[in-house]
């Protein structure tokens, strides 16, 4: 396909990739694991990260980590197949008897071919009725995630080749309904695939059952997720985004989005036993690898994803590798032009719009910067609740390697632990590198300071009652006394980092080498950024869990010795009972309101982010026991005014001060957390 003015207007705006060193080219995002520094922010995340850990991210997998020092080791060896084999029988199979971890499968391409794809474990375990099944690298399938996403840019930029779609155009020029934001910067594909078009996240719909599967352009159109960013500015990570661009595959193309992908990049590439169909024909689903949470559990169904492009795809490793040639020009019949797919595996957005974040880690078209040792490396990971994988591109070596698994393991991590594993593995063993000083910066001690704070994730909810979902991913930043930064934990990880400073506002971890980068407004920071496509946002403390959760418990145990005392009053005297006024009688009945609301809202959330469904009437019914809590202030204020009034005497006056406070606490908890709002998406 020749070039056009679409794949030349990628350039505009673009800078060469930066050189910080090397880079480490794995992880999760790390937003629905537990995140926490607080007692109350980790009781409110356990469960979260029990049943979201690996599923609410789908494609979470995406993010890379950032820069990594190359570290001195031994001499790079040479990829050939029986190194490569020799070291993964090594690695996998001790790997899936630690974790848990039922089956994989690993592929390899070098200098145009294949170098090794490999099977380990079981596709399926065995049941009463059946034997387990090996995992087959030509024959299994493995459901994709998130590098899903490479499949769908690959589309977008076949149509940029053939000028039918341009990159820095506004989307609703290709849109058949309105996509509503809220800056007058446009949002264009060039956001959409490099997750800074803005969007707040969404849960609901991201994985669906047989009897709740929606097409792509209802995922689409119905109840789109609000604009919160500016375009290009705040790297957020989102499935909407890029099921966006899909969806604008399948309208300019004017074939459905499964069928374009068959037909111009599965069928092109050789890929024939690839599909983003949901369900798969039968002929390849009795070829996909069962979903396991663990080793012990049982098989899953089969997982609709919602919002197929960013998450559908169904391949074995044997069609990765295909892909993966493709990716790196090695195809005989290409599916983009070589001056495409470089652009593609490039930094898509500078200083421009992203200011400071441009000094880390960044998005290409589709792929993440994910440099280790030195060496330039593109990437993409993904998940599914059950299944999770990850790709990556040695652009300058002709590399690549793929690695699928098909069950979460023991722990939360036990997955991301596993990829880690091979991929740093891998570039550890075939592109070792020296060790480079590092040189501290003379501003590191005032910038420590500025940075100070409590940070949750850009990839949340902003705008509705799930907002409540950033009080379990938050991370704590303190400056230390010998300038560094201490992140607890650190970003991408369950574990304490410390950070150094290496230019102004870039710092880099001191032991795993990853690096952050600052944005500062009117002199103090506001965001960090980490990962190309996640931002961590500093917070208010009304927004923090230390400030949230404990000052809202402490308001609930005031409000319940208020209405214990009531009740005990009313058993003392039941024969004669206490004449009380209207305002007091309102105010009781409000505090009740305020408990009952409270407690609903934690039972609500722990059902929504274990992917149970929840009518839309139970959350307004919530709703308004909470609208009765919070109008409950008047009397409770007219409560503590006639106790004045009257001279009930100071035990009592501030008891009904307490009251007030508490009910006001709540009622503020409600403003900042949107629990009134009218749009009650997630």
């Amino acid at each position: 396909m020749p070039a056009s003015r679409g794949v030349e207007r990628l350039d505009t705006g673009q800078q060469a990739s930066h050189s910080s060193g090397a880079r480490r080219p794995l992880s999760l995002d790390r937003r629905f694991i537990v995140r926490t520094h607080s007692l109350p922010a980790r009781l409110a995340a356990a469960v979260v990260a029990a049943t979201v850990a690996t599923t609410v991210a789908l494609g979470a997998a995406a993010a890379p980590g950032g820069a990594v020092p190359a570290t001195a080791s031994e001499p790079a060896r040479e990829i050939s197949t029986s190194d490569v084999n020799g070291w993964l029988d090594e690695v996998v199979p001790a790997a899936l008897e630690r974790t848990g971890i039922v089956g994989a499968a690993v592929s390899v391409v070098h200098n145009g071919a294949v170098v090794t794809e490999r099977g380990f474990g079981h596709a399926r375990t065995a049941t009463s009725t059946s034997p387990a099944i090996d995992v087959d690298p030509q024959q299994t399938l493995f459901r994709a995630g998130s590098v899903s996403k490479l499949f769908t840019a690959t589309a977008v930029m076949q149509l940029v080749e053939s000028g039918e779609l341009d990159l820095d155009t506004d989307v609703n020029d290709y849109l058949d309904f309105t996509l509503p934001t809220r800056f007058d910067e446009p949002i264009t594909l060039r956001h959409l695939l490099t997750h800074t078009a803005g969007f707040e996240e969404r849960v609901r719909g991201l994985i669906q059952n047989e009897s709740n599967a929606t097409s792509l352009r209802e995922t689409i159109v119905t109840d789109p997720p609000v604009q919160v960013f500016e375009p290009g500015t705040t790297p957020a990570y989102s499935n909407y985004g890029n099921a966006l661009a899909g969806y604008i595959v399948e309208v300019v193309s004017g074939e459905p989005f499964a069928d374009y992908i068959h037909d111009h990049i599965l069928d092109v590439a050789g890929m024939a036993s690839s599909s983003f169909e949901q369900p798969l024909a039968a002929d390849l689903e009795k070829r996909l690898a069962g979903a396991y949470a663990n080793a012990e559990a049982p098989a899953a169904p089969f997982e609709y994803v919602g919002g197929s492009p960013a998450g559908a795809l169904s391949a074995p490793v044997s069609d990765m590798s295909r892909f993966m040639l493709a990716q790196l020009g090695d195809l005989p019949e290409p599916l983009l032009e070589p001056e495409t797919l470089a652009l593609m595996q490039r930094p898509a957005l500078d200083a421009s719009t992203l200011e400071n974040f441009a000094n880390g880690p960044r998005m290409g078209i589709g792929f993440f910067e994910e440099d280790r040792n030195g060496e330039r490396i593109v990437g993409h990971g993904g998940d599914t609740q059950f299944h999770h994988t990850h790709l990556q591109l040695y652009p300058d070596s002709a590399t690549g390697i793929y690695i699928a698994i098909n069950s979460g393991g023991r722990s939360p991590i036990d997955s991301l632990e596993i990829r880690e594993e091979v991929m740093h593995g891998f570039t550890d063993r075939y592109f070792a590198a020296d060790a480079s000083p590092v040189t501290p910066t003379d501003t590191a001690a005032q910038h420590a300071a500025l940075a100070s704070g409590t940070y949750g994730s850009s990839r949340a909810p902003f705008t509705t009652f799930f907002s409540l979902l950033d009080l379990s991913g938050q991370v704590a930043v303190t400056a230390q006394p010998d300038g560094t930064l201490l992140f607890e934990p650190g970003p991408e990880s369950d574990k304490p980092a410390v950070f150094e400073e290496i230019a102004p506002w870039v710092w880099q971890d001191v032991d795993g080498g990853r690096i952050v980068t600052m944005r500062v407004t009117d002199g103090e920071v506001d965001a960090i950024g980490y990962g190309a496509a996640f931002t961590m946002l500093k917070l208010p403390f009304d927004r923090t869990a230390t400030g949230a959760l404990l000052t809202v418990a402490v308001s609930l145990v005031v409000l319940l010795a208020g209405l214990i005392m009531v009740l005990v009053n009313l058993i003392r005297h039941r024969r004669e009972p206490r004449p009380r006024s209207l305002a007091a009688r309102l105010t009781t009945a409000g505090s009740g309101a305020a408990v009952i609301a409270t407690v609903s809202w934690a039972v609500l959330f722990f059902a929504l982010v274990g992917f149970a469904e929840v009518p839309d009437a139970v959350i307004r019914v919530v709703q308004v026991v909470q609208a009765l809590a919070f109008a409950a202030l008047v009397p409770a204020t007219i409560w503590v005014v006639e106790g004045f009034r009257r001279r009930a005497g100071w035990l009592r006056i501030t008891g009904r001060v307490l009251v007030l406070l508490a009910l006001g606490r709540i009622a503020s908890f409600a403003i900042v957390f949107h629990l009134l709002a009218p749009d009650i998406s997630y």
